[in-house]
């Protein structure tokens, strides 16, 4: 086991999550902007993000963070940080990722409340092009500093929807009202990820709002590795075949540790020991029926194929991993994140998808003294952690798509004779110019 590991994940250096040229990690680590000592409203304190420079050079906020109460929540919170990064090679750029704001628009202050300290809030203005995913907490009335924060390229963004209360100021004092409210994302594309970045949006009423600026979410494509199919088995004589064929990993998808339930790990400790999980899909061959005519006449068989897949067994996989395969997850009440597999991986475009029989007929016409084989790909879904050991649950698959027939002796393809055409002589070139 890597020592570095067990190290406070403030001490640990973390792969980061990359869309295009825009680079996604996170940070346990915060500076105390404000909080509400002396005044009469709920408990709450403002956070600042403070990613490490030593490991996390050239990170930035996307906002600031509000939790309720004044409890320190250094290692406790995590919230997402943002780098500039390199376009992949070949690529051509939209632009920088990040850019920082052109200025500060006041949102709030607390003036009246008698606090110890003064707020203010603002909402960083972007360049054209460019989004905030966040506001900004002052603790007194000066604007905050272009630096303490950074605006996202559009095209790396989705505009996303208000949620829960976090806070508001009733009680006090303050001449304007205020409230903060959360994020949450709009349904995933294919083989994408929506993830709120762990900031909150605020106006100066205590209403909900229907829409906000600032409320957006940061797109990830899932990264999926493809590689060849297992190659479908041939009859090398009449005796029977084994029931699998040798299987084959086709396609990997890298999934962040925040869109797993890992049975065995705790958020925090899933970020510190596996920020990136493998969600491993295995085909190989079944055989679904062999058989034999050894009459002088063509002949039919038929078999019964099993479907192993079924909505129970999913639900189980989901239960244990939090993933859904043909869907979007998680389901249900708004969440930080919306995921969903790409349809390729997840065979959602394949016949009788999770919900079919548990068995379907297949026939085929044999003819006189041949041997015929059938058989249809099975799909083995497992989830690693990065250390390669196995989230305890598996998922299984038949595409009824891919039914395969082979014979012996295979029928020979007529052999095509082309007609020798005699050589005779070219004839000489004539200048036909005047």
């Amino acid at each position: 086991m890597n020592p570095q590991n067990n190290a406070p994940l403030a001490a640990r250096r973390i792969e980061p999550i990359k869309h295009d040229n825009l680079l996604i990690n996170f940070t346990t680590e915060f500076r105390r902007i404000w909080d509400t000592n002396g005044s009469n409203a709920k408990s709450a304190a403002f956070w600042r993000p403070s990613p490490a420079p030593d490991l996390l050079p050239g990170y930035f906020p996307l906002g600031d963070v509000l939790a309720a109460g004044h409890d320190n929540i250094n290692e406790k919170r995590m919230v997402m940080v943002v780098c500039e990064g390199e376009l992949p090679s070949g690529e051509t750029s939209n632009g920088p990722a990040l850019r920082a704001p052109v200025d500060f628009e006041q949102v709030w202050s607390d003036a009246g409340s008698g606090t110890r300290t003064d707020c203010s809030i603002w909402r960083p203005i972007p360049p054209s092009g460019y989004v905030a995913l966040g506001l900004l907490c002052s603790n007194g009335r000066d604007k905050p500093l272009p630096s303490d924060v950074r605006c996202v390229r559009a095209d790396l963004v989705i505009p996303s929807y208000i949620s829960d209360l976090i806070w508001n100021d009733k009680g006090s004092g303050a001449r304007q009202a205020f409230s903060a409210w959360g994020i949450f994302p709009p349904t995933a594309m294919a083989g994408e990820i929506n993830c709120v970045p762990g900031t909150f949006i605020g106006v100066t009423t205590y209403n909900k709002p229907q829409t906000h600026v600032t409320a957006y979410s940061l797109r990830m494509p899932i990264p999926l590795e493809i590689k060849p199919p297992p190659i479908a088995p041939e009859l090398p004589g009449d005796e029977q075949p084994p029931l699998f064929e040798p299987a084959r990993v086709t396609q990997t998808a890298k999934l962040p540790w925040f869109v797993i339930k890992d049975p065995k790990l705790r958020p925090l400790e899933q970020l510190r020991t596996s920020p990136s999980y493998f969600l491993e899909r295995t085909d190989q061959y079944v055989l679904v029926g062999y058989g034999k005519n050894e009459s002088a006449e063509s002949q039919a068989f038929r078999w019964a194929a099993r479907r192993p897949q079924s909505m129970g067994s999913q639900d189980v996989f989901t239960r244990i991993t939090s993933i859904v395969i043909d869907g979007q997850w998680p389901s249900g009440t708004p969440s930080l994140f919306s995921a969903r597999l790409s349809n390729s991986f997840s065979l959602v475009d394949s016949s009788n998808g999770w919900g079919g029989p548990a068995h379907v007929q297949v026939a085929t016409i044999v003819a006189k003294h041949k041997t015929v084989a059938a058989y249809e790909v099975q799909s083995t879904f497992r989830l690693l952690r990065e250390d390669k050991t196995q989230v305890p649950s598996e998922l299984y698959y038949i595409d009824g798509n891919s039914l395969h027939l082979t014979q012996y002796p295979p029928d020979q393809e007529p052999e095509v004779i082309t007609p020798s055409v005699p050589e005779t002589d070219s004839p000489t070139p004539t200048d036909t110019a005047p």
